[in-house]
């Protein structure tokens, strides 16, 4: 393991207080006093996130109030960290200092934007840029508290460039060459650069954020620039699950998944990696690592390009979904008329879910999130006239997602997925596969959901031994 390189993320559970600051900063050491070279990514303390939000929202509607509140209780919490997290007095000190400095900033851009009463995306960015700024201070302390060389970095400071798109902003061609330049040398002399997740910097320095978990993203950018050995992902979990285990108890971690696979379990909801974070690993052919921070002695689930083609390896479930069904248009104009629904829904926001169409191209349902439904009717409604595309909709519905590189040209499959539902008496309303057949997805009712999850996961023998 000597001299092995490593980008390592911690995040949520990981940095919920002093103490988990402290025991991930420990593995960090861990690593290092083996000899390897580590940059560790750092996430805000958990919750800090949604509370800026939640802040910026109460300073919308001008309640300066709400707004001290908030700062009060985050100073405190972040304050009660650094204690916790960082022993020698005289750095703790110093941490705070920093601390009770971007608190304060913060408090003053939450009143001036109460005063205006408008929060623009780039307001909401910089606002948010401050949850990791605070807690990878504190990381930082701790290791240096732990006797661990390190360097205090934000993802600008890093390197990290990225286009204006405030809320999903994407790196710049540049941001792998500056961070290479930046990160390379300290990485080679052991030092460790403890870098802000989710947050980076337009060209001018305007700050910028990564999209929600965008954490992930900045670990693969960065290990993708420095060409590591592995980035590990530390989580709450043992890996990557076969299903959610809230809604199948005997759901066991996966062993391996390919860049692909996982992709396809982010798209349909699994909160497993940030999607954009998979490109610049696969790029570079570098593995990823998802491993449990509360027991780092399991495997986890590795992450390559290519692994295991077992027929059907996890399931998710979109809940909250709604189905649009257009029909009534005939076969000579339905194509045409199909794409403007599509382009449609894509100038409105709406996000496609899946696409199921009929031979005949004259009827086709789209599956999409129910918060998209009342827009996506209006829209539709507005375009089309009525005797050009009939609209009916459904509620109340969920899509399931099965996903496994086997069932490539693995006859039986769909069989055995719907039979599997057919038996529990479910009724399935749309059926979609992915032209990559890594997946087969389908629709029942959201009371009918959970059922389905689990009788397909047995299925396939994915319950735990």
């Amino acid at each position: 393991m000597a001299e092995s390189r490593y980008v390592m993320k911690f995040g949520g559970s990981c940095v919920k207080d002093g103490s988990t600051v402290r025991r991930s900063a420990e593995i960090v050491r861990d690593y290092v006093e083996r000899g390897c070279r580590v940059v560790a990514v750092v996430s805000a303390l958990s919750g800090v996130t949604d509370g800026i939000l939640e802040a910026l929202a109460s300073a919308e509607r001008g309640r300066e109030d709400e707004i001290r509140s908030f700062i009060e209780r985050l100073g405190a919490r972040h304050e009660n960290a650094c204690a916790e997290a960082i022993r020698n007095g005289d750095l703790r000190s110093s941490v705070l200092g920093e601390i009770r400095r971007e608190v304060e900033e913060l408090g003053k851009l939450l009143s001036i934007t109460a005063y205006l009463k408008e929060v623009t995306p780039r307001i909401r960015d910089y606002a948010l840029s401050f949850g990791e700024r605070l807690s990878t201070r504190i990381f930082w302390g701790s290791l240096l508290d732990q006797g661990v060389r390190a360097e205090y970095f934000t993802g600008w400071d890093a390197g990290i460039v990225t286009d204006d798109e405030f809320g999903s902003a994407k790196p710049l061609g540049i941001t792998y060459q500056e961070v290479r330049r930046r990160l390379g040398p300290l990485l080679e002399e052991g030092i460790v650069p403890v870098v802000t997740g989710f947050i980076a910097a337009t060209p001018e320095g305007v700050i910028t954020t990564l999209g929600r978990g965008g954490s992930d993203y900045t670990a693969t950018i960065i290990g993708a620039a420095l060409k590591v050995d592995e980035i590990i992902l530390w989580k709450d979990v043992d890996g990557i699950m076969t299903a959610d285990p809230k809604l199948v108890p005997e759901a066991r971690p996966i062993p391996r998944m390919s860049y692909d696979e996982v992709l396809e379990l982010a798209y349909f909801g699994a909160k497993v990696i940030h999607p954009g974070a998979l490109e610049p690993a696969s790029r570079e052919n570098i593995p990823i690592r998802v491993k449990n921070f509360y027991n780092p002695s399991a495997e986890g689930t590795l992450i390559i390009g290519a692994a295991e083609s077992d027929t059907v390896k996890a399931l998710t479930m979109i809940r909250d979904a709604a189905i649009i069904l257009a029909s009534g248009v005939g076969s000579s104009e339905a194509l045409n008329t199909n794409v403007k629904l599509l382009d449609l829904l894509a100038r409105v926001g709406a996000q496609v879910i899946m696409i199921s169409q009929a031979s005949s191209q004259a009827n086709i349902s789209i599956a999409l999130p129910r918060e998209d439904l009342k827009k996506a009717l209006k829209a539709v409604k507005s375009e089309f006239a009525e005797d050009e595309m009939k609209v009916n909709c459904e509620e109340g519905i969920c899509v399931i997602a099965v996903i496994g590189s086997g069932m490539r040209g693995r006859p039986g499959v769909a069989a055995k997925i719907f039979n599997a539902v057919a038996a529990e008496g479910i009724n399935i309303k749309m059926i979609a596969q992915g032209s990559s057949e890594l997946n087969i997805s389908f629709a029942v009712k959201e009371e009918d959901g959970v059922r389905a999850l689990r009788a397909v996961h047995r299925a396939f023998g994915l319950n735990a031994a």
